[in-house]
């Protein structure tokens, strides 16, 4: 379990798996802006048994609230072979949690995870232009904005723009790499 200030990150349980599935069924908890796709049930539970959605190059944990409350979600995952990074993803269920921070801290407490424990070089989030809440985080985050991949998401019927924000190992590790957030 990776504890923040506000939340904690741990691994799914079998236990979770209805409510997740549940979130992951309801489309319209997703905003404007996080991939709509749909998994089947026993798809879904099929990954989860054979991995409890964490191997060696992508994972997923939720976030859970001070009260013990499932809040959201978030990944990890290998972009492409040839590249030494890995890409994050998270979603945070209920609007009303939302522009609280949790997200922030999340993607906060997975990336000094994942340059402490994993030989990774960089890690990027694909954001889209107009997802302004999502361009805060990354920037509270010390991401920097690397460019735009013009068309490259197809989202709600069109190909759409997103911009390229990543961090790189040294931006967060000092000369001694030792963690310069910890």
């Amino acid at each position: 379990m990776l504890k923040g200030s506000t939340i904690t990150l741990r691994p799914v349980r079998d236990t979770d798996l209805d409510q997740l599935y549940a979130f992951h069924l309801d489309i319209d908890n997703r905003g404007d802006f996080f991939p709509r796709g749909v998994m089947s049930q026993p798809l879904f539970r099929q990954r989860f048994q054979e991995s409890g959605f964490w191997n060696k190059e992508d994972g997923m944990l939720v976030i859970v609230s001070a009260q013990e409350q499932i809040v959201g979600h978030i990944e990890f995952f290998k972009t492409v072979n040839y590249l030494d990074e890995y890409e994050l993803s998270y979603q945070v269920y209920a609007a009303d949690r939302r522009g609280q921070g949790v997200a922030t801290e999340a993607v906060g407490l997975l990336v000094c995870y994942l340059f402490e424990n994993k030989r990774v070089n960089r890690i990027r989030l694909v954001i889209h232009p107009h997802n302004l809440a999502s361009r805060r985080l990354a920037e509270k985050c010390g991401f920097r904005h690397e460019g735009t991949a013009r068309g490259a998401w197809y989202h709600k019927g069109f190909h759409q723009d997103v911009e390229i924000y990543a961090l790189l190992h040294a931006d967060m590790m000092g000369v001694n790499g030792r963690n310069r957030h910890s």
